[in-house]
């Protein structure tokens, strides 16, 4: 009966897997194509929503602290966005495109899944590896701020944002590195299991789709 269970794990992992790579390699192939990068833009608040899922469907520490957790991400790093849209802190001056869909206060709803996610992705990286909640609150902080950079120019490409003066500034990375590190603190200090088999995962596949895009949009 054990091993039984641990098949079916396993082939729901591997299952897992093969949805999670498949998205991002058809995204990769359908943004580089100009012809077909409106439909695939048009894909990527589902893209997210869809990567939130199954990351909390491998997710086993379900209790009310996770639950406070999850909302509180959500909702300061999409305040830290609106507040970023109206008066240029704590990331600079830019705007939000239609790309990522449906806005609030001028910022798309689903910028608060897209801070959960990389907080509990980058979070979970060194939640069993490093004691010290500070250094790995701080090491998850810039492992995000070095995801940002690789996202930065291709979201500017495909119009999910923009920069006043089309220029980048160090005040974004700055604001990320501030704002995540706060974050992840709440990762660390927050009561729950925080073990989950395919976060590693997807997270080497978000990299490696805007790594890619990095060189080919």
């Amino acid at each position: 009966m054990k091993e039984a269970i641990q098949d079916i794990q396993t082939n729901r992992i591997g299952l897992m897997r093969g949805i999670i790579s498949a998205f991002y390699v058809f995204g990769i192939i359908g943004l580089s194509i100009p012809m077909v990068r409106p439909y695939f833009q048009m894909m990527t608040p589902f893209t997210l929503i869809l990567s939130l899922g199954i990351l909390l469907l491998f997710h086993s520490g379900w209790n009310k602290p996770f639950g406070i957790f999850a909302v509180s991400v959500a909702i300061l790093g999409f305040g830290s966005e609106v507040l970023g849209i109206h008066t240029g802190f704590p990331f600079g001056s830019y705007v939000y495109g239609k790309t990522l869909g449906l806005q609030l206060f001028e910022v798309p709803l689903v910028i608060g899944v897209n801070w959960l996610l990389l907080v509990y992705l980058t979070g979970n990286l060194f939640s069993t590896k490093i004691k010290n909640d500070w250094l790995a609150a701080t090491l998850s902080a810039m492992v995000m701020v070095a995801i940002d950079f690789l996202i930065e120019p291709v979201a500017v490409n495909l119009d999910y944002w923009s920069w006043e003066g089309n220029v980048i500034p160090l005040s974004n990375y700055l604001g990320w590195l501030g704002v995540a590190f706060i974050l992840q603190i709440g990762y660390r200090k927050t009561y729950f299991n925080k073990e989950n088999a395919i976060s590693i995962y997807l997270l080497i596949n978000l990299v490696t789709f805007f790594a890619f895009l990095n060189f080919i949009s």
